[in-house]
């Protein structure tokens, strides 16, 4: 076996990553985690190995939980990898990435994507504005550079993480113009069902309602069922006007946060051409997957929130039946010895995605936030506009890869993840059948930017130079 091969490539070090290196290296295999962050935690732990107490404390419990496992990653024998961006993964198990400028190849024999969710766009009129921004990235900066709003705030959209960042920016002293929620005040009783079935959940319930507690008790101004969103402003953002349960609002501010719930990242799985679908209840693509975590591309897996929208706990389990199937196949348990480890992380993975549906059906985004008229900007990198999605349609396009052709969508520097989903959706919707018979776009390599000086210079990946590091200080 060369310095460049080993047994398990995992990509991603956020809870499935992590986890699942450390299960897998617990069963004997040889492991390398490569990490495009600087730290590992992944988004959700975002710096929490280096953050200090009054910024955890912001954060909250969740938040602090992931330095444990920060800490057991960083003391392990897996060998972490930081500043490592992955911009091709071939199905050959061979994983290109740039570490420090260089291109570097490593060969696996198994390979685990790790690479969690990314915020759904929210095109709505005005959103392209200077001072508007996602929710998601407002956290980012509060967990990586303790940095929070200086003006008036307003958060809108839908979905957990909106009152929960409100509920951290309060634990800062940040004052909250308003949260303005596309979500409707008695939603829960239209969906008996999956209350009953989430009741397995409840400690997730549990969180939610405690954090819609704390925002009442603060008096933060909380619109329902907020439709008609519309950001407006000259050279910058200046108010969000909407309407909300018969009356219209404007409330003024100076930064306005976008929210309407995350989706899985599939650039690697979409690359390697591994079958995927329509995922109707989280309105986004999946990759089809067997029960432990295997695409339909041998030796492929995917964990956690890159596969399908479940939660932190539950990428971590997802993460460690997976690295257990990996040691399965690569005979290092057998049968009987795989059974019995994955059963209590089977069965705790049941309880922690209990809640799902019923958050997919309280936080479902509203179409017109996901589908909007013909003047709202939806590719951001080239300036396209939905209404030139649509004459692109009546024009004989069929879906997102040939609008490529027509105007140039989704060939931008983000290479369609700001776009994708909607563009999807509006095809669909203008052609009048399902988004899953309209596809995706064809996804190639690089995933990420790279010179062709870079990949000329290309050279195995020696891992000798990637000892296990020590454990983090307290």
């Amino acid at each position: 076996m060369s310095d460049s091969r080993v047994d398990l490539i995992v990509i991603g070090a956020g809870p499935a990553g992590i986890s699942a290196a450390l299960e897998a290296a617990a069963q004997g295999l040889k492991v390398i985690l490569l990490d495009e962050q600087r730290q590992p935690g992944g988004q959700i732990y975002r710096n929490v190995g280096q953050a200090d107490e009054r910024i955890r404390k912001i954060l909250g419990a969740d938040y602090r939980a992931g330095k444990q496992l920060v800490q057991a990653l960083l003391a392990s024998e897996v060998r972490y990898v930081p500043n490592a961006a992955v911009w091709q993964v071939t199905d050959e198990h061979r994983v290109h990435v740039l570490l420090n400028g260089n291109a570097r190849v490593l060969q696996g024999r198994q390979i685990l994507i790790a690479t969690g969710a990314m915020e759904r766009p929210m095109p709505i009129p005005g959103w392209t504005l200077p001072g508007v921004m996602t929710a998601g990235a407002g956290q980012i900066l509060l967990k990586s550079a303790a940095m929070v709003p200086q003006g008036p705030v307003v958060l809108a959209g839908c979905g957990p993480l909106l009152y929960l960042l409100a509920v951290q920016y309060l634990r800062a002293g940040i004052h909250i113009e308003a949260l303005v929620d596309t979500s409707g005040r008695r939603e829960a009783f239209r969906h008996g069902r999956q209350l009953r079935a989430a009741l397995a959940g409840w400690p997730d319930l549990l969180k939610g309602v405690s954090l819609l507690a704390r925002l009442k008790w603060a008096g933060v101004r909380h619109y329902r069922a907020a439709r008609n969103l519309r950001i407006e402003g000259e050279r910058r953002a200046e108010a969000l006007s909407f309407d909300s349960e018969g009356q219209s609002h404007k409330v003024w501010a100076s930064l306005i946060l976008l929210h309407q719930g995350v989706v899985p990242n599939t650039q690697i799985s979409q690359s390697l051409r591994a079958e995927h679908a329509w995922d109707e209840q989280q309105l986004c693509w999946v990759a089809r997957r067997d029960s432990w975590g295997e695409t339909s591309v041998s030796g492929i897996f995917i964990a956690g929130d890159g596969a399908a929208i479940g939660g932190a706990k539950a990428a971590a389990s997802q993460g460690r039946l997976a690295a257990l199937a990996i040691a399965h196949r690569l005979h290092r348990l057998d049968e009987l010895k795989l059974t019995s480890l994955a059963q209590p992380w089977q069965r705790r993975l049941r309880r922690q995605i209990a809640a799902r549906p019923l958050i997919d059906a309280l936080y479902r985004p509203q179409s017109p936030n996901r589908i909007p008229e013909d003047d709202t900007i939806v590719c951001r990198c080239e300036e396209v506009s939905a209404g030139a999605i649509r004459s692109y349609v009546d024009l004989g396009c069929l879906g997102p890869n040939q609008t490529k052709a027509f105007g140039r969508c989704g060939m931008g520097p983000c290479q369609g993840r700001q776009c994708g989903l909607s563009v999807t959706e509006i095809i669909a919707e203008h052609r009048k059948v399902a988004a899953g018979q309209v596809g995706y776009y064809r996804i190639r390599p690089p995933l990420k930017p790279i010179t062709l000086g870079q990949m000329a210079g290309e050279r195995e990946f020696d891992l000798s130079v990637f000892s296990p590091l020590k454990r983090i200080p307290s």
